[in-house]
């Protein structure tokens, strides 16, 4: 008897990272990949499950160092991607020293003991959070911080619904995916989600669910406020504080949600997993509206684009679960991955990453400003920091999505030495580390500007 299912459901469109099965992909790998690579790639293919983002992968990758990668032939390639967990960039020396260290003084930790790194990491992260968030747990990813989130939240209110955003991301863990927006990772034959899972539109001026050209973000705190009336027994609100589209909440639209949270009993909780640790230009992006969450979740990058670790930050009044264990992990206090977390957060301060962030950030923010002047497929510039993208249309007045344009300039930029994504199909969004200099930020989007012409050019705008 066969236990396949039939795929009900269409190709998932618009996702958070540019797909695998692009035909210009295969294009892109006759000119790019040799022997070598194409021996190795076959292999991974073969022993790994095919996914839309991943498996089939796009190269093979020997080096990383800084903002660099590097393929087999010695290709490199700055890298405006990278999963948002190198902001310290590749392989920092005195990450990898640290790491060296620990691995001799302390390898492990078993859960039912201490040991210094860990609590001076779990220290450190509570003296640089927002307002009193002051009790911590580790987990080795982001998708298992929000799951203890989620269990929190739920423990403290007695409730288990809540809200959150459609095409937002949250990561691949079964209660991660059902709070999570996007087709890709939550539809398909897999079956039911989690129950009491809503969600509602996103706020946005230049695309949302409303069809307005303005003032979006009230309709969506609204929205929120309105499902939160009806439902009455909603646990908590889960969103990005900056969504990683990207897209910018107006000014107020954090607090206007803090407050309905604060009136109907819900807790607030912010996923930080990329946005935190200095990507938009302050520690944590939330501190641009100045609203503390009740819950703050922070991965990716804590472990230095190195090791795997990810932290939920509660308010104390949430530590209300004693005689269980909701974040039962067996590297929950590992002092090598705490090491490599702390070293990290330290290095971020030393070498003032997150002032520099809002620097070349802005300078890339008005590079691509400019460059909307000139190109017409740009047709909106957001971001904040080290979080940028430029979203590409076929026409500025009917904004249609320019999705094989961005698919174009994807791999022009590609041959050019820069690795960056496309998300939602059409927006060029952009990563990049936090210790990347004016004069690499002016080389990456010369690149940009330069496939931008050229694409424009084969497409007949000019």
């Amino acid at each position: 008897m066969s236990t396949s299912r039939p795929d009900v459901h269409t190709t998932p469109q618009g996702a958070e990272g540019d797909v695998n099965h692009s035909p210009r992909r295969k294009d892109w790998h006759v000119r790019n990949i040799d022997s070598g690579a194409k021996e190795l790639l076959d292999r991974d293919q073969k022993v790994f499950l095919h996914q839309s983002v991943s498996t089939p992968c796009l190269s093979v990758i020997r080096k990383a160092e800084g903002i660099w990668i590097e393929d087999n032939r010695g290709q490199r390639f700055m890298d405006f991607h990278g999963n948002n967990v190198h902001h310290i960039g590749y392989g920092h020396p005195r990450l990898k020293d640290a790491i060296k260290k620990q691995l001799d003084d302390l390898p492990f930790a078993p859960r039912r003991f201490t040991c210094d790194p860990a609590v001076e990491l779990a220290e450190k992260l509570i003296e640089l959070a927002p307002g009193d968030l002051g009790k911590v747990l580790f987990a080795t990813g982001g998708s298992d911080a929000i799951e203890i989130a989620l269990a929190y939240a739920r423990a403290k209110t007695g409730r288990f619904k809540t809200i959150s955003f459609w095409d937002s991301f949250h990561g691949a863990g079964f209660g991660a995916r059902s709070i999570g927006g996007e087709e890709m990772f939550r539809s398909g034959p897999i079956g039911p989600l989690l129950p009491g899972t809503e969600h509602v539109p996103p706020f946005g001026d230049y695309r949302n669910a409303w069809d307005v050209r303005e003032g979006s973000a009230d309709l969506c705190a609204n929205t929120i406020r309105y499902v939160l009336e009806k439902e009455g027994d909603i646990a908590a609100v889960i969103a990005e504080p900056t969504r990683a589209v990207p897209y910018i909440a107006p000014p107020g639209f954090w607090q206007k949600v803090r407050q309905a949270c604060n009136d109907h009993g819900a807790l607030l909780i912010f996923d930080e997993i990329p946005t935190g640790l200095g990507k938009t230009g302050k520690m944590f992006s939330c501190e641009h509206d100045d609203v503390v969450p009740d819950i703050l979740v922070v991965g990716k990058s804590l472990g230095g684009g190195i090791l795997p670790i990810a932290a939920t930050l509660c308010r104390p009044e949430l530590d209300i679960a004693d005689k269980y264990a909701y974040g039962h992990y067996t590297h929950e206090k590992n002092p090598v991955t705490t090491r490599a977390a702390l070293t990290t957060l330290q290095i971020i301060e030393d070498e003032g990453l997150v002032e520099n962030a809002a620097t070349v950030g802005h300078y890339a923010f008005e590079r691509l400003q400019e460059m909307m002047t000139r190109h017409p497929l740009i047709g909106d510039v957001r971001g904040r920091g080290c979080l940028f993208g430029a979203e590409l249309v076929t026409d500025r007045d009917s904004r249609s999505p320019a999705n094989d344009a961005a698919d174009m300039v994807l791999y022009r930029a590609l041959d050019k030495g820069l690795s960056f994504k496309t998300t939602m199909g059409n927006v060029l969004t952009f990563t990049p580390a936090l210790v990347t200099t004016q004069a690499q930020m002016e080389q990456a989007m010369n690149i940009i500007d330069e496939s931008l012409a050229e694409v424009e050019k084969e497409l007949g705008y000019c």
